[in-house]
């Protein structure tokens, strides 16, 4: 593992001077049909919107958080980018579990694992991000990478990924934010407004913050990091669930 995960950081956060308003989710059938519309293209177009950044992120939160015999959720799994990094990571004693609310989406990733010829080392199980089908403390890791802001309440989805991770494990995060600076907070507004008119380019993203709820069920803050373009950020994160 990483040597950079190994102490806690202690959490400081600098609220952005002006007022932060959280986008409303698009409804959950209405989102469903959008990703299905850009399974085949959706891994092209989102490397293209965040200038690859999408990538630098989901080798982060994969080399801060997986070892080698672990049982991993990748929570939002969508084509299955993150997933397949964590299976090859986890090795041939490791699991993943590959879960999503689109089909179409998961298709995809199953024909991605088939070509790297990991299929015994992952599942695919569709469903809802509020509401996992696992029992509680079920996964030595899990993940989630842009996954978290399309959903109806980022939150409780958090939470849900919280409850299924085994005490002691790690979650590890990426997700859209809110720029810093009066500036690019206003650009970026405006850049919102304009593109939540055209589902099939927004994909139902938007900026949200969940690490506070996190922080406030007793998770330790192990990793941080801001990744993008100052209109575009993201943040990237690491808990630790304590111990029993």
């Amino acid at each position: 593992m990483d040597g950079g995960i190994g102490l806690p950081v202690r959490c400081v956060h600098t609220p952005v001077k002006t007022r932060w308003r959280m986008r409303g989710a698009v409804a959950s059938e209405k989102l469903r049909n959008i990703y299905a519309a850009l399974a085949r293209r959706y891994d092209v177009q989102h490397r293209l919107l965040t200038f690859a950044s999408d990538a630098r992120g989901r080798r982060l939160v994969v080399a801060k958080t997986v070892q080698a015999g672990d049982t991993v959720l990748d929570a939002g799994a969508g084509t299955g980018a993150t997933g397949i990094a964590a299976a090859v990571t986890a090795g041939p004693s490791g699991h993943v579990t590959l879960f999503d609310f689109s089909e179409d989406m998961l298709d995809v990733a199953r024909r991605k694992a088939q070509a790297s010829k990991l299929g015994g080392r992952l599942d695919f199980v569709t469903g809802d991000m509020l509401s996992l089908p696992f029992a509680d403390a079920h996964f030595d890791v899990v993940l989630s990478t842009y996954s978290i802001c399309p959903l109806f309440d980022p939150e409780k989805g958090t939470m849900e990924l919280y409850r299924v991770l085994k005490p002691g494990g790690l979650l590890g995060v990426a997700h859209s934010v809110s720029p810093d600076g009066r500036l690019m907070h206003r650009l970026a507004e405006r850049l919102e407004d304009a593109i939540w008119h055209f589902p099939g380019i927004s994909m139902g993203c938007r900026a949200v913050s969940v690490l506070p709820a996190l922080e406030r069920a007793g998770a330790e803050l192990v990793f941080t990091r801001r990744l993008g373009v100052p209109l575009y950020p993201f943040l990237v994160f690491v808990i630790r669930k304590p111990d029993l």
